[in-house]
């Protein structure tokens, strides 16, 4: 058991070196259709993913263990973040729960994944970055959690 523990700390330094121990590269991922913009770390999410609905793309680390997706997608019912939120139906355990007049952001665990998802909402469009990892490795990817999260914008 002790070997197998060393061997995932192992494998969690170098699959989250781009997180810890190397500098993470960023860049700023803009959609052009909707302004959507965001901090994103190229140097981790390596592989695009194909297309959300709406605007957007899909990207995933090398190995598959970690998702992100940024998206823009019409809100077509007005709805406050509250609202739209309530429609997607969230697990009724969410570990973290921030809902505002202009955003909503919530966390929680889906099996061995943490999911963390942000909408923030501006005129007619909603703007997201949705992102799933491994629980084990929930720690290591606060900072980058936290930076696409506070950078999200949109017009």
């Amino acid at each position: 058991m002790k070997a197998t523990m060393a061997a995932l700390a192992l494998a969690l330094a170098a699959s989250t070196s781009t997180v810890s121990a190397q500098p993470v590269r960023w860049t700023k991922y803009t959609i052009p259709q909707t302004g959507t913009a965001v901090d994103f770390p190229v140097s981790i999410f390596t592989e695009e993913a194909g297309r959300p609905d709406g605007y957007g793309q899909r990207f995933r680390t090398a190995d598959g263990r970690a998702d992100l997706t940024i998206q823009a997608a019409p809100n077509l019912e007005n709805d406050s973040p509250a609202a739209f939120l309530a429609k997607k139906h969230p697990p009724s355990r969410i570990q973290y729960k921030r809902v505002t007049s202009r955003f909503f952001a919530v966390s929680s665990y889906k099996g061995d994944k943490v999911f963390y998802d942000r909408c923030n909402f501006s005129g007619r469009l909603v703007h997201c970055v949705l992102i799933n990892y491994p629980a084990e490795e929930e720690h290591a990817w606060d900072d980058v959690v936290t930076r696409m999260s506070l950078s999200l914008s949109g017009k």
